[in-house]
């Protein structure tokens, strides 16, 4: 892997590993500037396939979303990601995929207008959080729990604006959700208003209507979110 040989590097292909990741940043900014805005980032593990509740679940918020005027990001590959593609383009919005290269080969979805494939995931993650208004967050695994944590981390911490995060699915997030009242909240590992980052909803509409309402506020002047739901 990528990031491993520059952990194991001398100076010299430090700095050419250097130059890579730059290129690599640039060529995501060049590329998030082509998206049509405003645009929404959905994630989900690519490990569903058609006929899962979650995939059918995933084509609609796409379909919707595309339906209001937003373009879909995803992750580019299989499984949700694949799915909310799938419904921007059946709802005749604009599709984008940001892929990975991985060991095991992830290759692209064929429902995507712009499409970059990164080596590095924190480049990659950048582009995430650049291109979108908002996230959508569909049942995953480790990936999925990585991006859900880095936007809450960033929003909490101010170094992007509030935007809504929005897990869909409130059985599969529940466990997560009661370990986060009963021990981060219970132990004041999180204040109480870091609760009020999350929305958690079963309806694709409301899931379209949490961030278009949240973009909306945010071109009229208004705060995106109550007051009570600011990072501290």
């Amino acid at each position: 892997m990528e990031d491993r040989r520059i952990l194991e590097s001398d100076e010299g292909a430090e700095r050419l590993h250097v130059k890579h990741i730059a290129d690599e940043f640039l060529q995501g900014f060049l590329t998030v500037a082509q998206i049509a805005r405003p645009a929404v980032t959905i994630f989900g593990s690519a490990r569903v396939r058609e006929g899962h509740p979650a995939y059918t679940a995933a084509v609609e918020t796409g379909r919707q979303f595309a339906q209001a005027g937003f373009t879909v990001v995803t992750g580019g590959g299989p499984g949700v990601m694949e799915a909310a593609n799938r419904g921007a383009k059946e709802g005749g919005g604009q599709s984008v995929g940001f892929n990975i290269e991985l060991p095991h080969e992830q290759d692209s979805n064929p429902y995507l207008d712009v499409s970059l494939t990164f080596r590095h995931f924190y480049a990659r993650k950048t582009m995430f959080v650049k291109a979108a208004e908002g996230f959508v967050i569909f049942p995953g695994g480790f990936g999925t729990l990585d991006e859900f944590f880095e936007a809450l981390t960033l929003i909490q911490t101010g170094k992007v604006l509030h935007f809504p995060v929005v897990l869909f699915d409130s059985d599969y997030w529940a466990g997560l959700l009661d370990w986060i009242q009963k021990r981060l909240l219970a132990e004041g590992m999180i204040s109480p208003n870091d609760q009020d980052l999350l929305v958690v909803t079963d309806e694709p509409a409301e899931a379209v209507a949490t961030v278009v309402t949240c973009y909306e506020r945010r071109c009229a002047g208004l705060p995106s979110a109550p007051a009570k739901a600011d990072a501290q």
